[in-house]
């Protein structure tokens, strides 16, 4: 587009305020490289932004123009920290700088990062709890769920686990296949029409217990089968799920007492059924 580069700029040198256009430049003599001084566009241009002077800068009728020169401005600390950081490098651009850092600069701010990530995740959890009336094991469920749902899924997990109440999930507990059919049936995976038995036995048990429970389906973020390995298909990690629960009640007082990471692991070491 023809013209200056900002129109309908407000600026004030000394006590004067002016009202017109602002042109930017590399060096002030592009002002007559690309002939602004004849083109009438160019006449109410108040401010002439560039790098370097060269050459002082007149419009039409001679009228000089006020000129802002980055140069005087921009230490050359700053500039050397730009050109090194637009120069392609590894990976990571700080990769050989941050060695420069002083220890103690560093390790703050490695201090500083630990507690805003800390903060950020217990904001979250602490939502949670706020939503469930402070009942860790429900806070735990939809960690749990979320996690069994991986980054690609694990949003939509969340949502299906927040979109049934708990204590259904405590109630059902006792009968994996009606888990499955509240975990699967909530994502959208039963929507579908299918002659297999199994799923239509799920099917039947998904929307007795809607009718049981009042439950209303909610619109869940459709889960992705996409770029997974069969063994993190979403009904292989929801049935993992409801196997889980059916398998242990009030994991998170179990949890809790645990003294290791294997003790975690054992407890958390589940198959899906065996239909999948």
């Amino acid at each position: 587009m023809p013209g200056p580069d900002f129109f309908n700029a407000q600026i004030t040198i000394g006590d004067q305020k002016w009202a017109g256009n602002v042109e930017i430049h590399l060096k002030s003599s592009d002002w007559y490289v690309h002939g602004h001084e004849n083109d009438a566009a160019y006449e109410n241009v108040i401010l002439h932004v560039f790098w370097e002077h060269d050459t002082d800068i007149y419009g039409k009728n001679n009228r000089e123009i006020p000129v802002l020169v980055l140069k005087d401005y921009i230490s050359s600390d700053i500039l050397a920290n730009y050109h090194a950081l637009i120069i392609p490098k590894s990976w990571i651009f700080c990769k050989k700088s941050i060695g420069e850092i002083d220890e103690f600069v560093f390790k703050n701010w490695q201090e500083r990062l630990f507690f805003d990530r800390l903060e950020r995740k217990s904001k979250f959890i602490y939502d949670l709890l706020e939503e469930t009336n402070q009942d860790w094991e429900a806070v735990l469920f939809s960690l749990l769920a979320k996690s069994f749902g991986l980054n690609t899924n694990g949003n939509s997990f969340l949502q299906i686990a927040k979109s049934v109440p708990f204590s259904i999930i405590r109630k059902e507990s006792f009968e994996v296949e009606n888990l499955e059919a509240i975990l699967l049936g909530s994502s959208g995976l039963l929507d579908d029409e299918k002659e297999d038995v199994y799923f239509t036995d799920l099917k039947l048990r998904y929307y007795y217990l809607l009718n049981k429970y009042q439950l209303e389906k909610q619109h869940i973020d459709s889960v992705q089968f996409f770029k997974h390995r069969p063994d993190n298909f979403p009904t292989i990690r929801l049935s993992q799920l409801a196997n889980l629960y059916h398998k242990h009640q009030n994991i998170f007082s179990k949890m809790i007492d645990l003294k290791s990471v294997k003790n975690v692991y054992d407890l958390l070491g589940v198959s899906a059924s065996l239909y999948w």
